[in-house]
């Protein structure tokens, strides 16, 4: 049975979705006004595992993961570009898009914008005010009433006496109570707007996405997911204004994803280490950067660091050494096997990826050790090895591109022509050319690899 840490509760529960056989979830997405970084991509690829495991067990899941398309950071680019914020988010929808798809990144079912559910966002609001859980300033705002909702932070648990002593009014807000925070927002001149009962505004970040989860998964759903930073304030006040207008419990399982770390310091601008997706694949490849991240357990820090991205290329350099030479689309894989069932049991066990990568690795030397003994089982077990490793979206590769990586300056022809002539002059025992040509291909990076009379090549890692 699939075990998964709700945040919520904070400890690993039996998952049971509301409706037998199928999953409703939400994740909340990206802000689109700048390029998409490594942070972000922690968060897609792990909910992305999720999503991938959920259905090769067999569960339908409707997958809905938000974009933010209107917010003050927004604005404030738009302003600074002297463009119109939607070609602002358009273009930045776009490349998020392309990075996703680089890192093999599943679309979601509904991908739906904040732009587009304004009515909703309204109609929400209006139901707050009704219910006694907002009310609307003078000045056109409209705030959630956080003393209305008594368990208020309980998935943060942030202590409400030390919340309403870090908390303040800023300049220009009409708050009755520190802790409240905006559900709709009155625009200043110029600013985009969208009339409303209260005047023209727009809606406060995190009224955005009780809107779109409800909208399209109904007033409870079985999984919210989002990284650790948007734990408080975002998912608490989420909480507070989807309960607060339905009645109804928001989520039943809230899962977080940990934070990336920059040579085990806090990622951000200010200190210099911040990378962009877009970067990090101008130095490796996409399947790289996607098992450095499912190689720690989604709800652990991750360490960004050249040596962790070499450990990665070196580690899938293993598993496709394991599937080269096997003609891979002729043949099914080996099921029900020891391999396979300790695979299951480590994704069972809250997505444990560490713990299944663990197993594969096991498999991959299986395979090698079978080669030469079973070369008709080395064969299922290698299809078995790609189809789990599907399932964490890596091993999709053709074996020998994914080797010889890196090596795009290469002429495979003339590498080709080049171990030839050295098979020709070892079988003529000419060894000072064999040892030549050897010599002439390592300063070309190529390392030859000589199984079963045959010679194949790679590019040095």
């Amino acid at each position: 049975m699939l075990s998964i840490y709700n945040t919520l509760t904070q400890r690993k529960e039996i998952f049971t979705p509301m409706e037998a056989g199928k999953v409703r979830m939400y994740v909340c997405g990206l802000t689109t006004y700048d390029y998409c970084h490594i942070g972000h991509a922690r968060m897609l690829v792990a909910f992305d595992v999720v999503v991938r495991y959920l259905r090769a067990a067999g569960l339908e899941v409707t997958y809905v993961r938000n974009i933010t398309d209107i917010d003050d950071k927004i604005i404030r680019r738009a302003q600074e570009n002297n463009e119109a914020f939607e070609e602002l988010t358009e273009r930045f929808i776009r490349y998020t898009h392309e990075d996703e798809a680089a890192l093999g990144i599943v679309r979601p079912d509904i991908e739906p914008r904040a732009t587009a559910y304004i009515q909703q966002i309204i109609s929400m609001v209006e139901t707050l005010i009704a219910n006694g859980k907002a009310y609307a300033a003078g000045n056109g705002d409209v705030y959630f009433a956080v003393s209305t909702f008594p368990d208020y932070a309980r998935l943060s648990r942030k202590n409400p006496e030390e919340l309403l002593a870090g908390a303040r009014i800023e300049v220009g807000e009409s708050k009755r109570d520190p802790r409240d925070f905006v559900l709709w927002k009155s625009s200043k001149p110029g600013e985009p707007s969208w009339p409303s009962p209260w005047g023209d505004g727009r809606p406060g970040w995190h009224i955005e996405c009780s809107a779109m989860s409800t909208s399209n998964l109904g007033n409870t759903f079985d999984i919210h997911g989002g990284g650790t930073d948007l734990m408080f304030p975002h998912h608490d006040n989420e909480i507070a204004q989807s309960e607060g207008a339905t009645g109804c419990k928001f989520v039943n399982t809230w899962m977080h994803n940990g934070p990336v770390r920059v040579d085990n310091e806090k990622m951000s601008k200010s200190l210099g280490n911040f990378f962009t997706v877009r970067e990090v694949l101008k130095q490796y490849p996409a399947e790289v950067i996607r098992y450095f991240l499912v190689s720690s357990h989604y709800r652990s820090h991750i360490n960004y660091s050249e040596e962790n991205l070499q450990t990665a290329k070196a580690a899938l350099e293993r598993f496709y050494h394991a599937l080269k030479d096997f003609n891979l689309a002729a043949v099914e894989s080996a099921a029900n096997t020891v391999f396979e069932d300790r695979f299951h049991a480590a994704m069972q066990d809250d997505f444990n990826t560490p713990e299944a990568i663990g197993v594969l690795f096991e498999l991959a030397r299986d395979i090698n050790r079978l080669r030469d003994t079973d070369p008709a089982l080395a064969l299922q077990q290698a299809a078995l090895l790609r189809r789990l490793g599907g399932i964490l979206g890596i091993l999709q590769e053709v074996p020998e591109s994914f080797l010889r990586a890196g090596g795009d300056d290469l002429d495979p022809t003339y590498i080709d022509d080049l171990i030839v002539r050295r098979n020709t002059a070892r079988a003529e025992k000419n060894w000072v050319e064999a040892d030549r040509i050897r010599d002439e291909l390592k300063a070309l990076k190529v390392v030859l690899e000589d199984r079963d009379g045959k010679t194949t090549w790679r590019v040095e890692s």
